[in-house]
């Protein structure tokens, strides 16, 4: 798309659906997993199988989630999405069991992949074009840390505010969080759907017939494979993040509010180092940046885990941010990969 094509207004709208869509099931347990935890009675095996839950919807809502985004306009499907993410949200104000709360777990990966995750990632290649890919992503994914660390800032400010002597009857008031989290991404949803430009169908007609037979023909394609192996080593990196507040909490012995800064303070680096690492993208090979922001995530993970830094609180921040260059850096740019391994093979 040439650069006078570019509507702002459009990856605007992308970057801030495509990060308050993942508030409910992942950010506000990033930044406030102790309180969570507390709240609903839960242990950390049990979140983590809510996860895996969401994992398993999810790993079988991307096989079809990109047929999906071929046949219908990415707006639609965003809203809807956002829509009924913002529902699913509302039931967690009840009390509830944990087969529920496994329940809408499930919900989310089917509304936050089937439906969202290809539109998203589909209108941020065709707004980016040619020669812009590293910028985009990079983009895509600096401005939902950015947004993310906003929303983070406001819940934490809203929680100091409350009473913290829990041994006192009062407790943080996490609940009217989620409701306000969830009712801000139902109105988001309904905004995207009158509001939000039209992605052009320049590569696509968006009526085109998908057919089963090009999704098996696209598994055949080794490019994909390696694309697919980048990711999902990103994402077992990224994982380490969900744990950064409660091992502020835990180990270094913070308090709950101030594990919750230590995570928001992770999310406001998540867009500088997406960003920085989308324009080296652009500015030198892909797979260079990409591995050296393995390099990054290996270095700072191996120091946390040998627990040789837990005593030297400064040291043990540090070692979260060297973890995180890598983390984020990763996050936006590895959807440029799959570009860059077919423009490699074309020039040989």
């Amino acid at each position: 798309m040439p650069n006078n094509q570019r509507n702002p207004f459009l990856i605007l709208s992308v970057i801030v659906a495509g990060e308050a869509i993942f508030f409910l099931p992942f950010v506000l347990p990033r930044i406030f997993r102790p309180t969570i935890l507390a709240e609903y009675g839960l242990n950390n095996l049990e979140l983590g199988t809510a996860f895996s839950v969401y994992g398993i919807v999810a790993m079988a809502s991307y096989f079809f989630g990109g047929p999906l985004a071929d046949r219908f306009s990415p707006r639609s499907l965003i809203a809807w999405a956002l829509c009924l993410t913002g529902v699913g949200g509302f039931f967690f104000l009840f009390d509830l069991s944990y087969f529920h709360f496994l329940l809408i777990y499930g919900f989310w990966g089917f509304t936050t992949i089937f439906l969202m995750w290809a539109a998203m990632i589909k209108a941020t290649r065709l707004w980016g074009g040619h020669g812009f890919q590293g910028r985009a992503f990079g983009l895509l994914e600096s401005g939902r840390g950015l947004t993310a660390a906003i929303i983070g800032l406001l819940a934490i400010a809203a929680l100091s505010s409350f009473p913290q002597d829990q041994n006192a009857g009062e407790a943080l008031p996490i609940k009217q969080v989620i409701f306000s989290v969830s009712a801000f991404v139902f109105l988001l949803g309904l905004l995207v759907a009158k509001w939000m430009p039209d992605v052009p169908q320049s590569e696509q007609s968006a009526h085109e017939k998908i057919e089963f037979r090009h999704v098996l023909d696209l598994m055949k394609n080794p490019k994909i494979w390696l694309q697919g192996f980048i990711i999902v080593c990103a994402y077992v990196g990224y994982k380490m993040t969900d744990d950064f507040s409660l091992f502020a909490n835990q180990v270094l012995g913070f308090n709950q509010i101030e594990a919750a800064s230590v995570g928001t303070a992770a999310l406001w680096l998540r867009p500088v180092f997406a960003l920085v690492a989308g324009f080296a993208a652009d500015r030198w090979r892909v797979f260079q940046v990409i591995g050296a922001c393995f390099l990054f995530m290996l270095l700072g993970g191996s120091l946390m885990l040998a627990g040789i830094l837990d005593s030297l609180v400064i040291w043990a921040l540090f070692t979260m941010m060297i973890t995180l260059v890598g983390i984020y850096g990763l996050r936006g740019i590895y959807f440029c990969a799959l570009d860059a391994s077919f423009k490699f093979q074309k020039n040989q």
